[in-house]
């Protein structure tokens, strides 16, 4: 499977996250390959995304940089997205990716990239949840008293955080440590509780939804997920498998 890599590299976690697929990938937890890196910042544009494309060149992957800031200034037409992603496609074609992940990619992904490409995208929310960044999210989540939080990696549509679930995992933030600041009504340290639960498991999400992928457990059909049968699926439960392997670091 050749997984095409999308990132902004915009900070520390990117970095850590394309480390944390490359090493599972080199031990063989996740049987595939990245094929390329893609930014929308070229060298020399961010001291964080020059880190990036540094550790990406350590891996000795194919780094695409096209810069989104200086596309816009040169093509300050209306069109400039659509144009934009119609670059980006003609210099990613030749990798013909299976499968592409934003990981800290700070861009919508336009109608006919989403079309012509199955992308993934994580989204620090459970099914059928909150919208909107991580902070809003949890504040939603606090709002409506949910008895669970979790997050999911979704196939990316034109409309933001709505695209089909394809993995999945969930917490109980309604027991130990949660319910005592449920009960002080406590909610700047049940915020900041819920984001340290949720943090933690956003790697092992990913990791585990590519190994899924690669071992042929869930796929994608006509923009649909579905299972190792062909059978259309409202999205794939990991929560045990994240949940045991984020145990230990939350104890």
């Amino acid at each position: 499977m050749n997984i095409g890599w999308f990132s902004t590299g915009r900070d520390e976690a990117a970095r850590q996250l394309l480390q944390a697929v490359q090493e599972s990938i080199y031990a063989g937890g996740i049987r595939a390959k990245l094929s390329f890196v893609f930014s929308n910042r070229e060298p020399g544009e961010s001291e964080e995304s020059d880190l990036f494309f540094k550790l990406v060149h350590s891996y000795n992957l194919p780094l695409i940089c096209l810069s989104h800031k200086n596309f816009k200034t040169v093509n300050s037409t209306q069109d400039w997205r659509i144009r934009y992603d119609r670059q980006v496609m003609s210099r990613i074609k030749k990798f013909s990716p299976d499968l592409c992940v934003l990981a800290g990619y700070m861009l919508i992904v336009g109608e006919e990239m989403c079309h012509n490409y199955n992308m993934l995208n994580l989204h620090p929310a459970p099914p059928g949840g909150p919208k909107g960044s991580w902070q809003e999210v949890i504040w939603q989540l606090i709002e409506n008293k949910a008895d669970k939080a979790g997050a999911m990696m979704h196939l990316v549509t034109p409309k933001l955080d709505e695209g089909p679930v394809v993995a999945y995992c969930l917490f109980s933030v309604m027991d130990e440590p949660f319910k005592k600041y449920w009960q002080k009504g406590d909610k700047q340290n049940l915020f900041h509780l819920i984001r340290r639960h949720e943090l933690v498991r956003e790697f092992p999400i990913i990791i585990s939804t590519l190994k899924a992928f690669s071992e042929k457990q869930i796929g994608i059909k006509d923009g649909k997920v579905v299972d190792a049968n062909g059978n259309f699926i409202e999205g794939y439960d990991l929560s045990d498998e994240v949940n045991q392997a984020v145990q230990a670091i939350l104890e």
